[in-house]
């Protein structure tokens, strides 16, 4: 009875110790999370203040959050008393093995950062990569979220976005829009180029330096096809391209010229 009353004191006095130790470091867990998350949004709102680039606000306090959760977890393992060497060394252990497995994770999270060094493109730009065509809407600690125009929201991982091919449509402030116009053989050449020169002129999104390019481009199958460059701004490339396509459709009827549709002669020979 003696070793059975011994042994219910020492699990009491365990359970009191422990049980006070526990309860402290959820009290600190929480309380932890609670300062992190008060903190991470004042950086936040400090980099909004200071002008910080778009493209490096979500990357930071990704790494801000992360870096602050690893120790507070450390120092609650600490307050229950837990080893720290110990702990330390299995830590490791686990680390590297986790590491091995999630290398991908880890090519991404360099490739975030140089992404964020080399900086081929910002928030906000407009680029295609990896197959997919959107606006960049945040770079962060292991992807790159790109938002379609048809507002469907994609995620790129940044290991092979920082590797791979990317165009950006928004690096420079101005693009060059190509059309090519057809006008039925026999119609008058010089009548389209003046009414396509006319429209382009009308229209003051069309830039004058570099100056329009109009020439006869190829003598196709079923048309005389009119090669056409002209400079806009990237804002404006959209709208000026929809607009004088348009346009030019409605405006070759009214001038008797023909936009042909292909067709195929058939001489029969007896």
């Amino acid at each position: 009875m003696e070793y059975l009353d011994g042994a219910s004191e020492w699990i009491s006095e365990m359970i009191v110790v422990y049980g006070i130790k526990l309860v402290a470091a959820l009290i600190t867990l929480v309380v932890g999370l609670w300062i992190i998350k008060l903190i991470t949004n004042a950086i936040s709102k400090m980099m909004d203040k200071k002008n910080v680039d778009p493209s490096l606000r979500g990357f930071l306090k990704s790494v801000l959050g992360i870096t602050l959760k690893i120790l507070l977890v450390v120092s609650v393992i600490g307050m229950m008393g837990i080893e720290m060497t110990s702990f330390i060394a299995i830590l490791g252990a686990a680390g590297l093995a986790v590491g091995l497995a999630l290398s991908g994770t880890l090519q991404n999270f360099a490739g975030g950062v140089i992404i964020l060094i080399i900086k081929p493109f910002k928030v906000g730009d407009y680029i295609e990569a990896q197959g997919y065509a959107g606006s960049v809407r945040e770079i962060q600690i292991f992807n790159t979220v790109l938002k379609t125009p048809d507002n469907v929201t994609i995620v790129i991982p940044n290991g092979g976005l920082s590797t791979g091919s990317i165009k950006n449509y928004s690096a420079e402030e101005q693009r060059r829009v190509d059309f090519v116009f057809g006008i039925a053989y026999g119609d008058d050449y010089d009548k389209a180029k003046a009414v396509i020169t006319k429209l382009i002129e009308a229209d003051s999104r069309s830039l004058k330096d570099p100056a329009p390019f109009i020439v006869l481009g190829e003598l196709a199958d079923s048309s005389v096809n009119i090669t056409v460059r002209v400079w806009t701004k990237a804002s404006d490339y959209w709208g000026f391209k929809f607009d004088m396509t348009e346009r030019v459709y409605k405006e070759f009827p009214k001038e008797n010229l023909n936009i042909p549709f292909p067709q195929l002669d058939v001489h029969v020979q007896k």
